[in-house]
């Protein structure tokens, strides 16, 4: 009994929850919804496979976002950041139909990383530096971010033929799980090594908490603020390799559309609150691919991608319903009303 109260009151109930129901949903509608079978090149395919893959990217996102929204901060320009860092990835690679790169595979990643880098400094700079509000600041990038990428692709989508780049989005040969989810494991790995293992994660929570009192205590409140937007901008450049990997292109109108919303759904999804404060890795992984889950359903039962918004929008809206500190009072006082009861019968 007292485990389950524990569980009722804890960060991942909702989450775990709103994904449960969407399994069982799948499990009753969707016909082989849980099958999983290995093609002929030795890769793992099927529909939770293909969730946890097309998560792999937003679970990235995410962890950034976390961090970011856990200061009381937002950052919704990674969606563009991500086409940045693609097209970035790609102009460095090239178009050459022979497939020979024009520069070095690990010098184009490397750029395309170094321009998420240097979209989150920018962030940084403004929010930390500036004192601008960050919905405000991060829109200047979400806003001109897409027509740097067009800048850098000269409006055009750039193919690129360069086999291994397509590994990144795709599987090493005779590797069965894919790059993707392994990359997103790997930032999973870093970020909870630094919530457990280094400070950052308390003055992360400080700053969000109270960021007068966090600087009175002698935390460096600008420097933690420039930390969570460089490292979004560090996980929206991955982001951008892998989403340029899987089309095997830079498409700079395309590129991450959209996914600054998800991820910010994701995080909120996990019981991170939006005013900063305590946030939860756990809860955000578990929440992206709740988000993936429940594209993948609205998909399978023939939903069209223009009317997938719309879905969100109301699953946005039962969440923010949820969270409310005035649906928190009304769920203690059912309970404290059944609790009377119970002793009084």
């Amino acid at each position: 009994m007292d485990k389950l109260k524990q569980f009722t009151q804890s960060s991942l109930m909702l989450p775990l929850c709103a994904l449960a129901v969407l399994l069982l949903f799948n499990a009753i509608f969707v016909d082989d919804f849980f099958t999983i079978s290995m093609m002929e090149n030795g890769n793992l395919y099927g529909r939770p496979i293909d969730i946890l893959y097309r998560a792999s990217s937003l679970i990235i996102l995410a962890l950034g976002m976390t961090f970011v929204i856990a200061t009381g901060g937002i950052d919704i320009s990674v969606g563009a950041v991500v086409a940045i860092s693609a097209a970035t990835c790609c102009l460095m690679l090239g178009g050459d139909i022979s497939g020979v790169p024009e520069h070095p595979f690990i010098v184009a990643i490397i750029a395309a990383l170094c321009a998420g880098i240097i979209s989150g400094i920018w962030n940084g700079t403004l929010v930390a530096k500036f004192k601008i509000q960050a919905m405000v600041a991060t829109l200047i990038l979400m806003t001109s971010g897409r027509g740097i990428a067009q800048l850098l692709t000269d409006g055009q989508i750039i193919t690129v033929y360069y086999t291994p780049f397509s590994y990144i989005g795709g599987n090493i040969p005779g590797v069965m799980v894919p790059t993707a989810m392994i990359i997103a494991f790997l930032m999973v790995c870093l970020v909870v090594f630094l919530d457990r293992k280094t400070s950052l994660g308390l003055m992360i929570q400080s700053v969000g908490i109270n960021p007068t009192a966090s600087r009175y205590a002698g935390v460096k409140v600008t420097a933690v603020l420039f930390a969570v937007y460089i490292f979004s901008g560090f996980c929206a450049g991955t982001a951008g390799l892998i989403e340029g990997s899987l089309i095997r292109a830079a498409d700079a109108n395309n590129a991450g559309l959209n996914m600054e919303m998800d991820a910010i759904l994701a995080v909120t999804l996990g019981g991170t609150l939006m005013v900063g404060g305590r946030y939860y890795i756990g809860g955000t992984i578990i929440g992206a691919i709740t988000i993936q889950t429940l594209t993948t359903t609205m998909y399978a039962v023939g939903v069209s991608s223009d009317r997938l918004p719309a879905i969100k929008a109301i699953v946005i809206l039962l969440i923010i319903t949820i969270q409310s500190e005035r649906f928190k009072e009304l769920y203690r006082n059912w309970r404290l009303k059944k609790s009377k009861e119970a002793a009084n019968a």
